[in-house]
């Protein structure tokens, strides 16, 4: 069940270079204002020149991980986008930037409650990645450099890798 009362006056920045992406973005997190980029150059801008309360960032296509360190320096809390499958390496190095979560594309239907989950844990202080690697399986433990007892601490877990 989504709590919609954690949306409320939410401001979130998509960026991707993939204008349909963007577009199922902007409609699966309808009613939030919703800000989008599909440049690097232009997301740069919008980070350095306003706050969010999430930032959505495409690995890939858009130099994903430079803007991770980018709104880490301005204490803006962004989410990594990823089309590929949820691998080792691009795990760990959200975790190393500071990301708070990682979203693979093919759960774009369901980013509105993902969102949500993501919004109510930094409220609460809590770390969304003990959610997501609660929804992988056990077996991502050791594959992922995590230890268990770091997701269960607010912040950011510890990066081991």
């Amino acid at each position: 069940m989504i709590n919609e009362s954690v949306l409320k006056g939410k401001r979130i920045l998509a960026v991707d270079d993939e204008p349909d992406v963007l577009e199922v973005i902007k409609e699966q997190l309808s009613g939030i204002e919703v800000m989008t980029a599909d440049t690097f150059d232009r997301a740069q801008r919008l980070i350095d020149s306003q706050r969010f309360d999430l930032v959505i960032l495409d690995i890939m296509g858009v130099n994903g991980f430079d803007l991770l360190k980018s709104c880490r320096d301005r204490k803006m809390p962004a989410a990594m986008l990823t089309a590929r499958a949820v691998n080792v390496e691009s795990v760990n190095r959200s975790l190393k930037l500071g990301a708070v979560s990682f979203l693979p594309k093919e759960e774009l239907p369901t980013l509105r409650e993902l969102v949500a989950e993501i919004l109510e844990d930094l409220e609460r202080g809590e770390s969304h990645w003990k959610r997501l690697f609660d929804r992988l399986g056990p077996m991502f433990k050791e594959k992922f450099g995590i230890i268990w007892e770091d997701l269960e601490k607010p912040g950011p877990p510890i990066y081991y890798g």
